[in-house]
């Protein structure tokens, strides 16, 4: 984060950890797998716990409460340091949210199915697509604005987004 992708070397990540280059090269031959490692390390920082309140409403506005600043630190990281990440990878922010949300979307599939068995939505219109919707809902104003979302705007969009889709 101090100097982005750029400007990160190993025997700069080396002299702060303590140790030699070839001990940091050992870990991570490339600096792509260095940052990811360190994206993922923050990442696991911020972990998700199931609500199961038994109300889809209140699950996904629980996990959408505890997503927000994680979103909103990660908004900050790739729009001001991951660019020269994304150009010398020829990856996405799409590739590298992929890689660290397998753990995490499976609790998000995990609410929406409870939903459908105590049959308070219609599993039928669960596309991938409208699962995702809030948590890209949320993942774009932290992109946009670089700050937690507002609980009320959280609550509107599951109030008057989410719901009425799958209900």
């Amino acid at each position: 984060m101090e100097r982005g992708y750029a400007g990160l070397s190993f025997a700069a990540v080396a002299d702060r950890a303590g140790t030699s280059r070839p001990v940091v090269n050992r870990h991570w031959p490339t600096k792509d797998l260095l940052v990811r490692d360190a994206i993922g390390r923050v990442s696991d920082s911020f972990p998700l716990t199931d609500p199961d309140t038994g109300a889809l409403r209140e699950d996904t506005i629980s996990l959408l409460e505890q997503l927000n600043g994680a979103f909103t630190m990660f908004a900050a990281a790739m729009t001001a340091q991951l660019a020269a990440y994304f150009e010398e990878t020829e990856t996405t922010p799409a590739d590298l949210r992929a890689s660290l949300i397998d753990e995490r979307w499976t609790l998000i599939e995990s609410v929406t199915q409870r939903a459908v068995e105590r049959g308070e939505i219609d599993g039928t219109k669960l596309t991938p697509r409208i699962t995702r919707l809030p948590y890209d809902l949320l993942r774009h104003q932290a992109l946009m604005d670089m700050k937690p979302m507002p609980s009320q705007d959280i609550q509107e969009i599951v109030d008057t987004i989410y719901l009425p889709l799958i209900t």
